[in-house]
């Protein structure tokens, strides 16, 4: 069923592109009721505009806090028009239907994401007129249509033009199916900040907010369909606030989740890093003061399972690096039987123009990689609240992000041998990668890079067993970290017959004593650091 539009209800924040969408509907014929600000910029534009109090009877007050909710108002949007009762009550007491709204909301989000927003301030930015009309034209959607974003102005003027002036059902329908996904997401942007200032970290209901950004081809596997959503608001530098390069090829559900896997470990690192990942665990992280050193280091960390991987690199990407990646198939990898390189996706901060043409051109594989350049990395901007979620069937579980790195000043140095300078830079790098990378976890370092991983076992003896095998000849000498504890001296055992010579481990284990022994015996330095980082 079309419905005409005769007259409509606008009053937005927003006042994008508002007045030429007004001056179209007037010029077809629609009525325009205004309040506050918005009547005032309407009627500057030379638009004809009836006020909100002359249709109420009653002057906005209390500072614009009361101007809409009244009868007059409700019962024009939530009057059923085939319902004789509800005619008769409009007609009884002077109701004039309103048949369009276009309503969007106070900025509550932009305003509590200012430095040195009060509370007074985000009380203030919640509205509650916008809402209730928003929920009582989307009720009615049978006979009211509901616009709530300047993105939908032209979509309503180009129906409303095809159908002489109306608005069909369908339609109808989609937007106030918007419009009730909008208030539920402000109202839980509102509770998570009231919650927030509360200090409740988990309190009894939660609703998260978060907007589509697009559909996925499909989910980890062709038979499961995905798409792909980010959190209402959020700044940090990361794989939800990067911007995909326009000629990017499509971007998929695996994708994602390992340059998130891969630049949420890159950012780990204050000075130049580089690091490659390939289903969700790092094959390849190396530091250096050269970022093209860096990468280099981190690509022939595991040349193998590079090919295919994601790169993620913590300073902007110039001509010199997007040469050094796109080349990256070098003799060492030829030595090792990579058989050839290519990246899934490349994740920066920035990428010069130059670099994109080299990395577009110089391979064929370049024409196919994602690029997504990010915003710059500040780390006083990662959000502390944002919850890690996981899912089970039929709930989640919700738990604090995991943001504790390598800590000097609370690590214990319980053996013997005490380790060099040196041999602590490739423990932190080693127990950084080690804190993303799937557990049961040993993770091998050596002059600044990763030379060897164990993940995912089921075991901690066969992770170390893994990473030895990995690494080769490069375990002599090398830094080994361990995600949890050891609960018996065997992988220490193992660790010296490989010939490392330093490990990083939680420590508190019932065998503490066994396994610092055991370190002793081989002259191994090991240190404790207090913390695990199991991740599963």
């Amino acid at each position: 069923m079309d419905v005409k539009v005769k007259t409509a209800l606008v009053s937005v924040s927003d006042k994008t592109g508002v007045v030429e969408f007004v001056k179209k509907l007037s010029k077809m014929g629609v009525k325009i009721i205004s309040t506050g600000g918005t009547a005032k910029k309407l009627a500057e534009a030379g638009i004809e505009v009836s006020s909100i109090d002359s249709v109420t009877g009653f002057p906005e007050m209390m500072d614009g806090r009361v101007k809409t909710l009244h009868p007059k108002i409700h019962g024009a949007l939530l009057g059923l028009r085939d319902k004789d009762s509800h005619t008769a009550a409009m007609k009884e007491h002077g109701i004039e239907p309103i048949d369009l709204v276009c309503v969007n909301l106070y900025p509550f989000e932009q305003t509590i994401a200012r430095q040195g927003c009060t509370l007074e301030e985000a009380i203030e930015n919640i509205d509650i007129g916008g809402p209730s009309m928003l929920r009582s034209a989307s009720k009615n959607h049978k006979f009211v249509t509901v616009v709530t974003s300047p993105d939908q102005y032209d979509k309503v003027l180009a129906e409303m033009e095809q159908k002489g002036g109306a608005v069909g059902l369908q339609f109808r329908s989609e937007l106030a199916r918007e419009a009730f996904c909008l208030t539920a997401s402000y109202d839980a942007a509102i509770s998570k900040y009231l919650n927030q200032r509360a200090g409740i970290d988990y309190p009894q209901r939660v609703t998260i907010a978060i907007n589509k950004v697009k559909d996925l081809r499909y989910g980890e596997n062709p038979h499961q369909s995905a798409a792909f959503y980010k959190l209402v608001s959020n700044d940090e530098a990361s794989v939800s606030s990067g911007r995909i390069m326009e000629d990017s090829k499509e971007i998929s559900f695996n994708n994602l989740l390992d340059v998130n896997a891969a630049f949420e470990l890159v950012k780990e690192f204050d000075e130049p890093a580089a690091v490659v990942v390939k289903h969700l665990n790092p094959c390849g992280c190396a530091v250096d003061a050269d970022i093209c050193e860096a990468y280099r280091k981190a690509y022939e960390g595991d040349v193998i399972s590079a090919f295919g991987g994601i790169v993620a690199i913590n300073r902007t990407i110039d001509e010199k690096l997007a040469q050094t990646i796109m080349e990256s198939y070098s003799r060492f990898g030829k030595a090792r039987g990579a058989g050839g390189f290519f990246a899934e996706v490349i994740i920066a901060p920035k990428f010069e123009t130059e670099a994109i043409e080299i990395i577009r051109t110089l391979k064929s594989w370049g024409k196919n990689v994602r690029l997504i350049e990010t915003p710059a990395i500040d780390r006083s901007k990662i959000d502390g609240s944002e919850y890690d979620v996981r899912c089970v069937i039929g709930g989640i579980l919700l738990q604090k992000r995991d943001l504790v790195g390598w800590e000097p000043d609370i690590l214990t140095y319980p053996t013997k041998a005490k380790p060099t300078a040196e041999q602590l830079e490739d423990l932190r790098i080693a127990w950084i990668a080690g804190k993303h990378t799937k557990s049961n976890t040993i993770v091998l370092a050596k002059n600044k890079k990763l030379i060897g991983v164990g993940a995912g076992q089921m075991n901690r003896v066969e992770s170390g067993l893994i990473a030895f095998k990995n690494a080769g000849e490069e375990t002599k000498g090398c830094a080994m970290a361990s995600d949890a504890f050891f609960p018996f001296p065997d992988n220490v055992e193992n660790a010296a017959k490989a010939g490392v010579a330093c490990i990083a481990q939680p420590g508190g284990s019932k065998k503490d004593d066994e396994v610092i022994a055991a370190a002793d015996k081989h002259g191994i330095a090991m240190v404790f650091t207090g913390k695990r980082h199991f991740k599963h």
